[in-house]
């Protein structure tokens, strides 16, 4: 980057410091457990939808899934679709007022202690901590490496560096304030996160010629998909892949589904519907939170596309393979040649606000639950603050751990896997769980498992994408999957979730017939 070091610096230093201090003020209102890890239960409509959506968009959509609609196309478009329809509509109208009056009315204070709480049972608190401390660095490690590539060739700095750095800063202001830092924050980088997504989509269609003649050029280019992605279904970069094919079931069933649906059930999302003061502040929300999201997701995705447009009219070649087959490269290289340098730094505090914005989120919720539900599960959750921060920190170091092991071009992919487990194993107990009078302990234990087994087991031995690289399968069975085509590109999700809602029904069932029997 060609731009000035001393604007650059200045710039960080402003924004790094405007962070802080949004930090302090935090920490000064966090007086008691409850200000910690619920903001007091007094959050502001747009303070609790940007936060909730900057929360949900980190690096991982617009790096990670920015690269993978470079790669296939525009019909990850149909993400945007449900991310609006089910991440905001569906989430705040239908969970979000449930969960607020379940919350409040339990006293639950994290998202493993209001499902203890609403079934009655240490046990599910214990297993609702474990998942998510054991699922969530994943998803974690994905934020870091896209907020660290793109660190990368921007400062001019190595990698290993970028990603340390990034970890720690966000790890100080959400061990200090707690939750009220962490919207604080989020609200802050949300805004710097709408600007910069609506530069980058102006400046893009102005760079190609306009929305017609981008789109256009973009079209025309279907005789150009690598033949790899062709034998696989692959029909253009603006058009549908051809349906049923390797290339359809990932995008609908991984990265459609996987994430559209495993946002209902994301414990770091679910916590903001508590931190409401009432169920009109939710409603309020909705009028912010969906625009916000359709530029976040609907810019990155259309934006991905089209750098083969102009990479094709700059290098010759299309997006991955300037990137050399790394699609987390593909944006920040794109960002890096076409931008002009002062939007290259915009950009760049735009993706560390969506990075540091998720990342505050995940280490509150890990850190927590690692705290309060499985060390301190049983009791109030009233444990001192410093308990909290020091678990916080311990899962910083597991995920900058982690991200430093993981492969090349995983961001997407592990931000599905995470969701999708997310929705596998939480999402029918959960659902019961706000709306039925008396929940089935036994049905959400027994669904959470079924549905995390089915998920792990579909994923280690039957999903080409993740069993190819854990090498179970192969090692026990001597084969890379022990299904092949089309049960080898069908998301665990599509396994899981209906095998761990049925088992959430029958018991439902059953206690509620058991139920009417002891009336009379």
């Amino acid at each position: 980057m060609a731009a000035d070091p001393i604007i650059t610096g200045v710039l960080i230093l402003i924004y790094v410091i405007i962070t802080l201090v949004l930090g302090y003020l935090g920490y000064r209102k966090t007086k008691k457990a409850e200000d910690y890890l619920l903001a007091g239960r007094d959050s502001h409509p747009v303070i609790i939808a940007l936060s909730y959506g900057a929360t949900f968009i980190s690096t991982s959509a617009i790096v990670g899934f920015g690269g993978v609609a470079a790669n296939l196309g525009m019909g990850l478009i149909w993400l945007t679709v449900f991310n609006i329809g089910i991440g905001i509509l569906l989430a705040f109208v239908i969970f979000g007022k449930k969960t607020r009056e379940k919350g409040l009315k339990t006293g639950a204070v994290t998202f493993p202690d209001l499902m203890g709480k609403m079934f009655q049972s240490t046990r599910l608190q214990f297993l609702s901590g474990i998942i998510i401390i054991i699922s969530m660095p994943l998803y974690t490690a994905a934020v870091l490496i896209g907020g660290a590539r793109f660190l990368e060739p921007t400062l001019n700095i190595p990698y290993t560096t970028a990603l340390i750095l990034f970890a720690i800063i966000v790890a100080v202001y959400v061990m200090y304030g707690g939750l009220i830092a962490v919207m604080y924050t989020d609200a802050f980088q949300g805004a710097i996160m709408l600007i910069g997504m609506i530069i980058l989509l102006v400046l893009t269609y102005v760079y190609l010629g306009g929305v017609t003649t981008a789109n256009t050029a973009l079209a025309a280019m279907s005789d150009m998909v690598p033949a790899n992605l062709a034998s696989q279904g692959m029909t253009g970069w603006a058009s549908m892949p051809e349906l049923g094919s390797p290339i359809w079931f990932t995008l609908i069933t991984t990265l459609v589904l996987g994430v559209g649906i495993g946002v209902l059930a994301q414990p770091q999302l679910v916590v903001r519907f508590m931190t409401a003061r009432d169920n009109r502040s939710l409603n309020r929300a909705v009028l912010v939170g969906g625009p916000f999201i359709l530029m976040m997701t609907g810019v990155a995705f259309t934006v991905g596309a089209l750098t083969n447009v102009f990479f094709l009219n700059n290098a010759g070649k299309i997006a991955v393979d300037v990137a050399g087959g790394n699609v987390d490269l593909i944006i920040p290289l794109y960002i890096n040649q076409a931008m002009p340098d002062i939007f290259v730094i915009i950009f760049m505090l735009t993706l560390l606000s969506a990075a540091m914005s998720t990342l505050s989120s995940l280490y509150h919720a890990m850190g927590t639950a690692l705290v309060c539900d499985i060390w301190g599960r049983g009791r109030a959750c009233a444990l001192s603050l410093r308990a909290n921060q020091i678990g916080c920190m311990v899962m910083v170091v597991v995920s900058v751990l982690l991200a430093l092991a993981m492969p090349a071009g995983i961001i997407a992919r592990a931000t599905a896997m995470f969701m999708g487990l997310c929705a596998s194993a939480f999402l029918p107990a959960f659902a019961v769980g706000v709306y039925a009078d008396k929940p089935s302990r036994n049905g959400a234990l027994w669904s959470m498992a079924v549905g995390t087994l089915a998920w792990f087991i579909w994923t280690a031995f039957v999903h080409t994408a993740e069993a190819k690289i854990l090498g179970i399968s192969q090692f026990l069975t001597g084969a890379q999957t022990v299904l092949g085509l089309p049960w080898s590109v069908i998301d665990p999700l599509i396994i899981a979730l209906p095998l761990s809602l049925i088992v959430m029904i029958i018991f439902q069932i059953r206690s509620r017939k058991e139920s009417y029997q002891e009336v009379a």
